[in-house]
This record gives C-alpha cells, structure tokens and sequence, in this order.
C-alpha cells in the first residue's frame, strides 16, 4: 500500500484548514478594531486584505505541493 496519495491528501487538506483558521481570525479582529476604532477602518482593511492575501498564498502553495506529490505517485 502506498501512503503518498494519503500524505498529499493530508497536506493539501490541512493547509486548507489552516488558512480557513487564518482568514476566519483575521477578519475577525479585523471587525473588532473597525468597531473599536471606526475612524481607522480604512488602514484596518488594507492590512487585513494584505495579510489575508499572505495567508492565502501560504494555502495555495499547501495546496501546489500536495498536488505535486499525489502527481509523482
């Protein structure tokens, strides 16, 4: 039996999760400051666009390597 197809299974999945998690706090706190300070709602959305955007890139590259390797299987 081999375990590769179950390994790059696993990795595309929980870099999925991961950045769900990721997102999921980002915007979270994201919302809390805008309702904290709604005067500086402008500066939290840029940064939470930004680092949304890191964390997504993070996943898809999760994402890019587990299909890479169910593909050399």
């Amino acid at each position: 039996m081999n375990l590769t197809g179950l390994g790059a299974g696993l990795t595309a999945g929980l870099a999925v999760l991961g950045a769900g998690w990721g997102v999921g706090r980002i915007g979270s706190a994201a919302v809390e400051s805008i309702a904290r300070q709604p005067e500086a709602s402008g500066k939290i959305f840029l940064n939470m666009i930004i680092t949304a955007a890191l964390v997504e890139g993070v996943a898809l590259f999760g994402v890019v390597v587990g299909l890479l390797a169910f593909t050399s299987l």
